[in-house]
Formats: structure tokens, C-alpha cells, sequence
């Protein structure tokens, strides 16, 4: 592939200047346009072939102190360089990843005083293109303050688009499919705070009436607000908007300083926006010294319970009770409490027969009657068990069963009493053998008016998972802003939630079939996601019939087994209770044989809304896993088997639907056949509506 580069320098003030020719840089497909429009601000075009993706878009930032860069800027010289080169992450869908990008570097100047420079960096990949903006140390501008991006993504149709309201301080929505011109997030209840109806997250779905499918994120988000994208619906086009601090501005830095990446995934096949490796490549490799502690795995937990109305959180029915010196044994039980000691060995024992490594335990420590939606400051010291729950005796049980306890920590949105409490917190974790934990973000921020998604708690979430990471400890984050590929920079970092996950399915509306779909081209695309799959007692009021009444888990017992595959995490929660899986022995079995880390993955067939069928290879194993799923439509999947070793037969073990099985009517129905396969075999799988099928396959002789 032939690489352009154009490069027109004018005087600074002519006429001429105020519009310059391109400088082009392309990469097998993508082609990157960089210039300045009539009134001399610096612009940029992407296209995917002959095909535009981003139409002449606007670059530059605001700023609350002094002269920002909103043009007209100069461009006083530019560098380009190629790189190619591979790596080898410490857990991932493949073992490794090809690294292969072409950099144009621009720098750019205000053309008055006081000539602030600003530079903007371009990676242009097979399948992509990432930018950011560099701000480099020089005279006159040290500490500033970016008010908003003026970053545009101006698109050349009215694609369809995959998308949830831009709210600040959550995630966890139903997506909506509609036309970019249709976009109007005013009819959809906010969780927390909603701002403009026109206003949307990343990362974005799009798919093109000519066949190509885009889809608009961020990479590497350190020190800065997350960002989201306000629509214009009769235009196209996109403009990204920082969430706002607690003074509305959106950034505080000090040069040397730079942006996140802003991604642009392209392609027209589906499969290889998934595929794609744009977004980690864009981070930073990991500084840990050592990484062998880093365990992907599977857990159960004290948890499902609850949210089915089986159990609580809080172990007393006393509210208002201040955590400095309660004497928690005084207290009268409320009898539901499940985080008890009794109840917690109960997992330990399954977990040691079926081989999961890990049991998590929530409602553990004193506190949670006394902090739903108060927005108080002190509520949880991450140290203090309730007295039913014997930290020592279950830490000494486990450990002879061979499994370890997962912790967790709810900071009920008082981010300054965790930080406060962090370090006496994972002392407590080593002490007593906890290699992982949970932790939890629900309801509005402490220090009052910071956002989940604004800078000040962006640099709390990478603060704790580097933190944790000295102490080789290991985290899930739930309620936490979106991933933007930083697993890479912390492997410890197994995964997040950040987004409307299984449970909603016991306590809401539930998660429409399509859900599932949809987020590996959305939520997934930045990183993991802890979503909780594996629950086989659909119906939920087999639990508590009185609270439970008509609610469901919107999918057929196979389709969560396929979740195991197509909804990527190394850390896999086999959700549901023991005794809803010891009901099911033959289907849990794909669960206790599922691996967690790959050597190889293949999207086999993918539509945004429809279906995926994903193959991935065990890690350092010859074993291969399928998970295919549908959305409410019934759907027949043929699956080519030809990513088997050639020459070599498998025993492949089918988990499908049974006939007349639906996520609504049936859900439960499955069958369960083996055959033999090879690399030349097919299959056709029939999925239920909302239903799927899990296969995993196993060289026959090894």
C-alpha cells in the first residue's frame, strides 16, 4: 500500500492560507484527510475506500483562561512515521495482537498573540482511525482549563444508529435503534441526571445504508472527562461534549498534557468492527513490574439472592444508624440476611465441587441500613463484618476447599470516605486472602456535583486500579465510567459493568432480547464487562412469588450459556443460586467447562441488534467454544467449523434450544447433543426467539 503525504505551508494573515490542501495519510482502506476550512481551522475527513465515513469535521478546544484553540490556527510543520509491531497481553480474546498503524503528527499555532501551539496527533489503522490532542510544554501556557472539545464528526447520511441517553452518571439503559434524525432521549425515564434530548454515548453503533458500519469511542481516558455526542438530527453530524465538573468546566491539566484518543472503528463487515483491536492498541502497555498474580476466573456469589428477593444486603431493619460506634451485635436481626456465615460456605462447598475459583460475597460489612440515596459522606469503613459473618473462620474454610473469597465494597457514591479508608481496606483484603474485589458506585457522587463519568472521578477509578495493582489485588468496578481499553495499561482491571447488565432483568422492565446483541458493538467495544450471565431459573417467581410476580430474565436458559462466549470477560460469574444449577446438572456443565482467557477468537457472524456467533480457543488448550444468540426472532445459524485443526476430529457438545422453546413462553427448554466434527463440518443451530446455543468442542484421542 502506496502512503501520501501533502504539506502546503502559507504565509500566516494571506488569504490563501485561510484553506490548505490536504495532508493524506492511508492505511490498507482508510483514508485520512487533514486540512483547514475557509476560516482557517484545522479539519479532518475519513474514508473506507471510495466510501466517506466522517465528512470535512471540525478539530479544537475551549478554553476558560485565555485564548483557546478554536481557530483560525496555522499549521507550522508536521512528522509522520509508521508503526508495526505485536504484543502479547496478559489475558485477552487472542494471544496476540499486531499492533499496525501510519501517525501523522500536526502541529498547529495561533496566528496572534500570544501563539499558543497545540499539536494533533492521527493513528490511521487497517481499520480505523485515532486522534487526539497534544498540548506541549511552552511559555505563557502552564496550567489551563478546557471549557469543551470542539471535536466534530460530521457524518454523510442518516445512519442507523445504537444508542443510550448521554447521561453523567450512568450507563444502565435499554439501548434505542432509530435514525441519527430520529434521536431524542426526552421519552426515556433518566436513572440519574439526563442533559439534551439530542444528547448520546459513546461508544456509538452506527450502520450505513451503503454498507458500512462505524462505530465512535474514546481511548485511554486519564485525566479528563468521559465524552458523549450531541446529535444534530437534521444534519448528521456530531459534536463531542466533556461531562462537566462540579464548576462546569470539563477539564483541569497543566502542560504537558493530552487528550484521550478519539476512535473511529470502520469496516464494512460487521464481524471485523468486533474484531477489532484499535482501542486497546491505543493505550498504554502496563508499568506492573510482575503480572503472574493477575488470575482470570469464575466465581459465584452471594449475590442473586437479593436481587430476587431471597435475601438482603443489610443484616438489621434499623435505619438511620450512624456507623461510628454502633454496637452491631446489639442490633436485632432481620432473619434475611445473606452474607451470614453459614450461608457463605453454602457457595464455598458449591464452588469447590465444580471447580470455580472464587466465591463473592456482597453485604458482608456494617452499613447498608443507613446509605440508599442519602448522600451521606460516611457510611461504610470496609473493615467491620456484621456479626453473623466470621471473617477468620470462612477465610480459613475457604482456603481448605481451595477457593478464595472475592471482596466487595460498596462506596454508596462517597468516593472521599473510600479514599480515605483505601488503604486500611486492602491491607484487610491481603490479611485475610482476598485476591479480588467489587466494587460499587450507586447514587450520587461525594465530593457533591462531580459526575461518575467527569474527570475528577475518571482519575478516582485509574487511581484505584493502580492502587490496587501495588498491592496485587485485582478489581471489577461496577457503576464506573466506561472502559476505553484501559485493561491494557491495568490487568487488573478484569472488568467493568458500565451498562445495563443481567440484573436489571430482576427488578425493572428487564433487558428486551435484543440487549445482548448489541452491546458487544457498543459497551464492549472499550473493554470488558462483568454481565453476570448463567441464570437458568427464568421465571423469577419461583423465588418470591409475592415480589416477584411476571418478572423474567428476557432469554432461554441456552442463550445465557452462550453468553459465556459472546459477551467477552475474564471473570465469568456463574450468576444464579446452587440450587437452580443442581436442578440443571447436564446444562451447568458448559459453565464449569467454559474457559475465561483465549488464544484465538473468531466472529463467525455478527448483525448490531440481530445475532453473533463467536468461536474463541481456550488459552495454552486445543478446546474451542461456541455462543450464538438471536434477538426476539427465531434464526438459524450454519457454523462453519473450518477454524478447527485441519485433519483432526472433535466431540462437539451442542446446548441448544428445544423445539417450541422462546424467551417468554419456554424459556427454560433445552436439549443437549454430541456429534463428532472437524475442520470441514458444518452445523446448523436453530435459535429460539431470544434464544441461543453454547457448543464446546473437544479433540477426540488427545
Amino acid at each position: 500500500m502506496r502512503q501520501y503525504f501533502w504539506l502546503l505551508l502559507l504565509p500566516a494573515g494571506s488569504a490563501a492560507a485561510q484553506a490548505t490542501a490536504p495532508l493524506t495519510v492511508q492505511l490498507a482502506n482508510v483514508r485520512l484527510q487533514v486540512a483547514r476550512n475557509a476560516a482557517g481551522q484545522p479539519t479532518y475527513a475519513v474514508q473506507f475506500g471510495s466510501k466517506p465515513v466522517i465528512n470535512t469535521s471540525r478539530l479544537g478546544l475551549a478554553l476558560a483562561d485565555g485564548p483557546g484553540f478554536e481557530g483560525p490556527l496555522e499549521i507550522t510543520g508536521s512528522e509522520t512515521k509508521d508503526v508495526d509491531e505485536t504484543w502479547n497481553p496478559v489475558w485477552g480474546e487472542v494471544k496476540t495482537i499486531r499492533n499496525h498503524y501510519r501517525q501523522l503528527t500536526v502541529h498547529l499555532r495561533q496566528p496572534q498573540q500570544p501563539g499558543r501551539r497545540l499539536d494533533v496527533v492521527f493513528r490511521v489503522f487497517a481499520d480505523g482511525v485515532g486522534f487526539r490532542y497534544e498540548v506541549p510544554r511552552q511559555p505563557g501556557l502552564s496550567y489551563f482549563t478546557v471549557q469543551q472539545e470542539l471535536t466534530e464528526f460530521n457524518l454523510p447520511a442518516n445512519h442507523k444508529a445504537f444508542w443510550i441517553p448521554g447521561d453523567y452518571d450512568s450507563n444502565e439503559y435499554a439501548y434505542t435503534t432509530s435514525r441519527l434524525s430520529e434521536v431524542n432521549t426526552t421519552p426515556i425515564e433518566a436513572i440519574q441526571q439526563k442533559a439534551s434530548p439530542h444528547r448520546v454515548q459513546t461508544p456509538l453503533m452506527l450502520k450505513a445504508d451503503n454498507g458500512l458500519y462505524v462505530n465512535i469511542h474514546e481511548a485511554a481516558l486519564v485525566n479528563y472527562p468521559a465524552m458523549m455526542l450531541d446529535v444534530a438530527p437534521a444534519t448528521y453530524s456530531l459534536r463531542s461534549h466533556l461531562v462537566p465538573s462540579a464548576t462546569g468546566a470539563a477539564a483541569y491539566l497543566q502542560a504537558p498534557e493530552h487528550t484521550p484518543w478519539r476512535t473511529i472503528v470502520v469496516s464494512d463487515k460487521a464481524p471485523e468492527v468486533l474484531a477489532s483491536k484499535l482501542i486497546l492498541n491505543l493505550n498504554e502497555p502496563t508499568q506492573f513490574p510482575t503480572t503472574s498474580w493477575i488470575k482470570p476466573q469464575k466465581f459465584v456469589g452471594v449475590w442473586w439472592e437479593m436481587h430476587v428477593n431471597k435475601a438482603s444486603w443489610n443484616y438489621a431493619d434499623t435505619s438511620n444508624i450512624k456507623l461510628a460506634g454502633t454496637d452491631w451485635s446489639r442490633l436485632r436481626p432481620n432473619g434475611r440476611h445473606g452474607a451470614n456465615t453459614a450461608n457463605v460456605k453454602r457457595y464455598i462447598d458449591f464452588a469447590a465441587q465444580h471447580g470455580l475459583q472464587s466465591v463473592l460475597v456482597e453485604g458482608w460489612n456494617v452499613g447498608w441500613e443507613d446509605w440508599a440515596g442519602n448522600w451521606k459522606e460516611e457510611v461504610f469503613d470496609f473493615v467491620t463484618p456484621y456479626p453473623d459473618f466470621n471473617v477468620t473462620e470462612l477465610q480459613q474454610y475457604a482456603a481448605a476447599k481451595g477457593v478464595q473469597l472475592m471482596m466487595h465494597h460498596e462506596t454508596s457514591g462517597s468516593v472521599t470516605n473510600y479514599e480515605r479508608r483505601q488503604d486500611a481496606a486492602y491491607r484487610f483484603m491481603k490479611e485475610h486472602n482476598y485476591a479480588a474485589v467489587k466494587t460499587g458506585y450507586v447514587g450520587r457522587i461525594i465530593p457533591r456535583g462531580e459526575h461518575h463519568d467527569g474527570q475528577w472521578m475518571v482519575n478516582h477509578y485509574n487511581h484505584t486500579a493502580a492502587l490496587l495493582g501495588q498491592h496485587e489485588l485485582m478489581v471489577d468496578m461496577h457503576e464506573a465510567v466506561r472502559p476505553t481499553g484501559l485493561h491494557r495499561t491495568y490487568p487488573n482491571w478484569l472488568a467493568s459493568e458500565a451498562a445495563r447488565g443481567n440484573e436489571f432483568n430482576a427488578w425493572s422492565t428487564g433487558n428486551p432480547p435484543e440487549h445482548e446483541t448489541i452491546l458487544p458493538f457498543t459497551r464492549l467495544m472499550g473493554g470488558p464487562m462483568d454481565y453476570t450471565p448463567g441464570i437458568f431459573r427464568i421465571k423469577l417467581e419461583a423465588w418470591n412469588p409475592a415480589q416477584n410476580k411476571g418478572r423474567q430474565v428476557h432469554t432461554t436458559l441456552a442463550k445465557q450459556l452462550a453468553l459465556y462466549v459472546t459477551m467477552y470477560s475474564p471473570v465469568q460469574m456463574a450468576a444464579d443460586l446452587p440450587e437452580a444449577y443442581e436442578q440443571h446438572p447436564d446444562a451447568f456443565q458448559f459453565i464449569k467447562d467454559v474457559a475465561v482467557d483465549w488464544d484465538d477468537t473468531r466472529i463467525l457472524a455478527a448483525e448490531p441488534g440481530e445475532y453473533i456467533t463467536t468461536a474463541r480457543k481456550a488459552k495454552g488448550r486445543e478446546d474451542w467454544y461456541v455462543g450464538s444468540i438471536t434477538d426476539e426472532n427465531p434464526r438459524q445459524q450454519t457454523i462453519k467449523f473450518d477454524f478447527l485443526t485441519p485433519g483432526r476430529q472433535y466431540e462437539a457438545t451442542i446446548y441448544a434450544d428445544a423445539k417450541g422453546a422462546s424467551w417468554d413462553q419456554n424459556p427454560e427448554a433445552y436439549q443437549i447433543r454430541k456429534q463428532k466434527v472437524s475442520s470441514k463440518s458444518t452445523l446448523k443451530l436453530q435459535l429460539a426467539p431470544g434464544g441461543g446455543a453454547a457448543i464446546s468442542l473437544r479433540p477426540i484421542g488427545r
